[in-house]
């Protein structure tokens, strides 16, 4: 069996780029290495990515919302994520259930006990053997997210990045509060420079990995 690795984080905390440097360091190492991304990572999820995540002309209710996350989720698990760790690979994923608990949990305002039982179903189970939550302050975190914008041709912000600033206190606070419950989760400072924060990532999953 494979290692499943998870990166959770506010918008603009810095997951995605720690993503990628982890593959280059486990790669380096030796180790075959996936990485995935939610919501996407399959032909299905592409699609309702775009859908949950474009400004749209009509409003998504938030139980329609989680529902289509969920359905992004159970495909990407049963089509590429267990097929992998089966085959013996360490599959990284930017985002997962965490987020779900605390965008649509904690954000939204959606029952929480209810979400937790769907992202069980979504997930089919399949629970992250590491999870990095890479935190930082909201207002940093949203001003690297529009700093990337800016500089990025043709982008726009997305529908979450347009919330208002107390919807990104809920989700980060939804992410603190997992940490403190779940000894999987890994809370790393996103405040420090990237190559700090790459370091502490990799001296947590070298002792993790052996």
């Amino acid at each position: 069996m494979g290692f499943f690795i998870t990166f959770e984080g506010i918008e603009g905390c810095g997951k995605s780029t720690q993503k990628e440097l982890l593959k280059g360091h486990l790669e380096r190492k030796g180790k075959e290495v996936l990485t995935v991304r939610e919501p996407g990572g399959t032909l299905l999820g592409e699609k309702v990515r775009a859908v949950l995540l474009e400004r749209g002309d009509e409003p998504i209710d938030p139980w329609a919302e989680l529902f289509l996350y969920q359905a992004c989720r159970a495909q990407l698990v049963k089509r590429v994520i267990r097929p992998a760790l089966e085959a013996g690979k360490v599959v990284i994923s930017d985002r997962f259930y965490d987020s779900t608990l605390a965008y649509q949990g904690y954000g939204r305002g959606l029952d929480r006990a209810a979400v937790k039982k769907l992202n069980a179903l979504g997930s089919g189970g399949l629970v992250p053997d590491l999870t990095f939550l890479i935190d930082c302050g909201v207002e940093e975190g949203l001003k690297r997210a529009f700093s990337r914008i800016a500089s990025a041709k043709g982008a726009r912000e997305d529908r979450f990045e347009r919330e208002d600033i107390d919807f990104h206190r809920r989700v980060r606070e939804g992410f603190l509060r997992a940490a403190k419950r779940e000894p999987r989760i890994r809370v790393v400072d996103g405040s420090a420079e990237i190559s700090t924060v790459h370091k502490d990532i990799c001296d947590i999953i070298d002792r993790a990995m052996g």
